[in-house]
Order: structure tokens, then sequence, then C-alpha cells
């Protein structure tokens, strides 16, 4: 029996084989959700840990690396697709084809706010 070791859980392969498709597309969308999470808070942690060191030398991350744009930062995501955790948008400009097939389909746009 094969064993896969993550973190603190450990799946063993006769697990993954016996289960059904649905459950394995479950266990998929809640890794994507989890791993958007992570992904999420190590990027905020890396942000939070430049600024420190930046400001340790006296420095603003803007001094360093200049802002975006003409004056204008780069919009905030107000919505995720719930399938699929790392796409998101902003609310500006055309809407993404994910959301526009939700909406399609009968969803409410204030469903996909973060």
């Amino acid at each position: 029996m094969a064993v896969v070791r993550r973190g603190r859980k450990t799946v063993a392969r006769n697990e993954l084989d016996g289960m059904s498709y649905k459950q394995l597309l479950d266990l998929e969308e809640k890794i994507q959700n989890a791993i958007a999470v992570k992904r999420d808070e190590e990027k905020a942690s890396v942000k939070a840990a430049l600024a420190d060191l930046a400001t340790k030398h006296g420095f603003s991350v803007d001094e360093l690396y200049g802002k975006r744009g003409k004056g204008k930062g780069s919009a905030a995501a107000k919505y995720r697709n719930p399938d699929n955790p790392s796409e998101t948008w902003t609310g500006r400009g055309r809407k993404p084809n994910w959301l526009v097939a939700k909406l399609k389909k009968g969803g409410k746009i204030d469903q996909f706010a973060i």
C-alpha cells in the first residue's frame, strides 16, 4: 500500500483509489480553495517582511519599486470564482468568462463577492 504524506495528514493510496469521481472532484475543489488561501497568506507575509526590511533601512516599498501606473494603484479583487479560487475579478473592465457563464445560469453577481 502506497502512502502519500502531506503535512499533518496521511492519505493511503487505497483511500484515493476507493473514492468516486465526484468525491475526487470535491477533494480537488477543497485543495484548490486551500491553495488559494495559503497563497494569499504567503503573499501577505512576504509583503509584510519586505515592508519591514525596507523600513529598517530607511526606505518605503514605493520608494524602492515605485508606484504602479500613474497615480493609480492596482484594484483589489472583488469577485472570486467558487470553482477556481485563483480566478478573480476587480469589477473593472470586461467581465471574465467564468462570471459571464455563472450569470447566464441564473447566478447573481453578489454570490461571487469576496
